[in-house]
């Protein structure tokens, strides 16, 4: 009888080790989901600032239409991957050439001095410009949680049981450093 306790003991100490180990790993997972939504909600925000931002360049830089319809085809592929794809490296990828062209707008603010004192123009740049930093404290926490996540996967014991609870690494939300490097060049 005192055998069965044991043996009792022990697989009800085993079963209590597994569901800790299942609790923080799906905790983990909801703050990446979570921190992945705040990526998403700040997206669809710089998508929506956007249009408003180059119709009024538009309006100022008439023959500045090769870099306006950059933007925009940056914008609509970006928000194509967005609508279509979960895979954050497809994201990543898209975001970046985002960025990238919406540099060259504000450089063009450059040389046309009446554009640069444009209310609106300034008023969209502020707003795109706090989107873009809360897009860069996003893409940074949800980085630091899909480290925690994946470390929370690879470190043992928990990797002895995470294929049985199905969990997979994550992947970083990644800057193309060399495009993210690139100085902006604007010529006429």
């Amino acid at each position: 009888m005192n055998i069965y306790l044991i043996i009792l003991g022990i697989v009800a100490l085993i079963a209590l080790f597994v569901i800790g180990i299942y609790n923080k790993l799906v905790r983990l997972k909801n703050r990446v989901d979570s921190s992945w939504a705040d990526i998403d909600v700040q997206l669809k925000r710089r998508y929506d600032l956007i249009p408003n931002l180059v119709e009024t360049v538009k309006a100022y830089a008439t023959h500045e239409e090769g870099t306006l319809t950059k933007v925009i085809e940056a914008r609509n592929s970006a928000m194509k991957t967005h609508d279509g794809v979960s895979d954050v490296a497809a994201m990543s990828a898209t975001e970046n050439q985002l960025s990238a062209t919406l540099k060259s707008i504000f450089a063009l603010s450059e040389n046309y001095p009446d554009l640069k004192a444009n209310t609106n123009f300034l008023k969209l740049q502020d707003e795109l410009s706090d989107t873009e930093n809360k897009i860069f404290a996003a893409r940074r926490f949800f980085n630091s949680v899909v480290e925690e996540f994946n470390t929370a996967i690879e470190v043992f014991p928990n990797t002895l049981f995470v294929g049985m609870l199905g969990y997979k690494k994550r992947d970083f939300f990644a800057l193309d450093d060399e495009k993210a490097r690139d100085v902006v060049k604007v010529s006429f």
